[in-house]
């Protein structure tokens, strides 16, 4: 699944198009993704300008001047195309990404703006992803954010915060951390490279994560997301094969996918343990 690091490359990609410009039509080729479509989705959304489009953990918002916000969740395998003049282009292609079908295209956005006319198209093989209107003044309060933890690149975002978000919990910190209710927007991959760079067990409790180790945590959450969305955003300039997997991006992990392979730091094997259905991989001579 796209983590967070991956929507923000798809939300850089898609902005220049779709960031002032006017839906002038809107297709929902059928009727549901994962959930069924909003009512009258097509036609709440034909005529109105995006403000601006925003990132919310892994939801993307477009924010319409009709008041309404457009929320976007990629699922699994949900990507966007974009076509004008002579290009066609894809914003944010990830480690295993599948390739496109025109099967898959469900949702086509005809827009009209500053940067001139492109069609965007969103094509969802598994179709686990969702889209949904929302009342601009009631993003924070619906069902899909309401619970939802600090958002780990924002300013209310820090060691403390995360500590205090982690306290009396005895799970393990790697399953912590995916909670959403804990911190938005993390996943699998940068849970791992994040633990591995603070030097904290994955199966450390959560609880236990406090003082110096969160602090410790809580930058190195900050650091490899960056880096992460910096290392997606190359990607857009330098793509790989057409099957979508990246000739870049996946060689800046330090841990995920690298069973066996040395440690950067002692030179020990990588190691895996599943957790709750999910892979770890750690370094156990240097994540205590």
């Amino acid at each position: 699944m796209p983590e967070l690091p991956e929507v923000e490359t798809v939300r850089r990609g898609l902005a220049p198009v779709m960031e002032g410009a006017t839906i002038v039509a809107a297709t929902n080729r059928r009727a549901d993704l994962r959930f069924a479509f909003p009512d009258h989705f097509s036609r709440r959304l034909t005529g109105w300008r995006v403000a601006s489009l925003d990132r919310r953990a892994k939801y993307l918002l477009a924010h319409l001047t009709s008041g309404e916000t457009l929320v976007m969740h990629l699922g699994m395998s949900g990507r966007f195309r974009i076509e004008g003049g002579d290009e066609t282009m894809d914003p944010g292609r990830f480690h295993h990404q599948l390739p496109a079908l025109a099967a898959h295209d469900h949702v086509v956005f005809q827009l009209a703006g500053p940067a001139g006319a492109f069609r965007v198209t969103y094509n969802d093989a598994r179709r686990f992803g969702f889209m949904d209107l929302l009342p601009g003044d009631a993003i924070e309060t619906s069902r899909h954010f309401a619970t939802m933890g600090p958002e780990p690149l924002g300013n209310d975002f820090s060691g403390p915060v995360l500590a205090a978000r982690l306290k009396g919990k005895a799970t393990p910190i790697k399953q912590a951390l995916l909670d959403q209710r804990v911190v938005a927007g993390l996943g699998n991959i940068y849970v791992c490279e994040a633990l591995y760079r603070a030097g904290i067990s994955p199966r450390r409790k959560a609880g236990t994560v406090a003082g110096q180790r969160a602090e410790r945590l809580a930058g190195e959450i900050r650091q490899v997301l960056s880096e992460a969305i910096e290392a997606g955003g190359s990607s857009l300039r330098d793509h790989a094969g057409p099957d979508g997997a990246l000739g870049y991006f996946q060689h800046t992990f330090r841990v995920y996918d690298r069973e066996g392979r040395p440690c950067g730091v002692c030179g020990g094997a990588i190691a895996r343990l599943v957790q709750s259905g999910r892979s770890t991989f750690f370094c156990g001579a240097c994540q205590r």
